[in-house]
């Protein structure tokens, strides 16, 4: 009986792992065009699919400088950023994001939304996938499709035009910077007269695109 429970066990495994690596290397060439968050989604969605060509490098530097500065640096996973997160969960302060664009992207694209160990380890194997079955172009060219910009609104592109009426292809600085500042809570914060945090944020954005050209922290994307 124990054998017989091991063996399908061993079979489901070799079969979602043999899945998911065939819908990794799919999506690697194919325009994600629905998450799961979006099909989740109460409100109307707004989406519009645009590849890196076509969205302005100043979105790439913004979300680089505010999410992950080492995008290009690490295979997926900040080990600094997570141990530090650890270190404040253990002192009861208040966790800084740990979660690098790559993580982003993958839970975006192939999970859900919310916490949970389970979801995290799912989370952790698909940041895996993507970092060795795609390039980080791809995954920054996913991340700024899928990321949610807005209630109801998807992708950096759709973004664009909601807040600023024309395409991602032409984003200032202060327009992407103003677009990473929405990001870690779309729902909530405005692109369009941000004050408070959200405006300081964006600033303080803007001001890291340019460390971010200077020390090509986002060299792998167009190299």
């Amino acid at each position: 009986m124990i054998l017989r429970i091991l063996i399908i066990l061993a079979k489901s495994i070799s079969v979602f792992v043999l899945f998911s690596v065939v819908l990794v290397l799919v999506l690697r060439f194919v325009p994600v065009t629905y998450t799961a968050t979006m099909l989740m989604d109460e409100h109307s969605v707004t989406r519009d699919w645009e590849p890196l060509s076509r969205i302005d490098r100043n979105m790439v530097s913004a979300v680089i400088a505010a999410e992950d500065s080492k995008f290009c640096e690490h295979d997926g996973f900040d080990v600094e950023a997570i141990e530090d997160a650890l270190e404040e969960r253990a002192r009861g302060e208040r966790q800084r994001g740990a979660s690098t664009i790559s993580q982003q992207t993958a839970k975006n694209v192939f999970l859900w939304q919310g916490g949970g160990w389970v979801r995290k380890g799912f989370e952790a194997y698909f940041t895996f996938l993507i970092e060795n079955l795609w390039t980080k172009r791809r995954i920054m060219e996913v991340y700024l499709n899928v990321a949610e910009t807005g209630q109801g609104t998807y992708g950096v592109a759709a973004g664009s035009e909601r807040y600023f009426g024309h395409s991602a292809a032409r984003l200032s600085a202060d327009e992407a910077s103003r677009i990473a500042a929405v990001l870690p809570s779309p729902k909530t914060r405005e692109a369009v007269n941000p004050s408070g945090f959200t405006a300081r944020y964006g600033n303080t954005i803007e001001a890291r695109i340019g460390v971010v050209r200077r020390d090509a922290l986002d060299a792998c994307v167009y190299d």
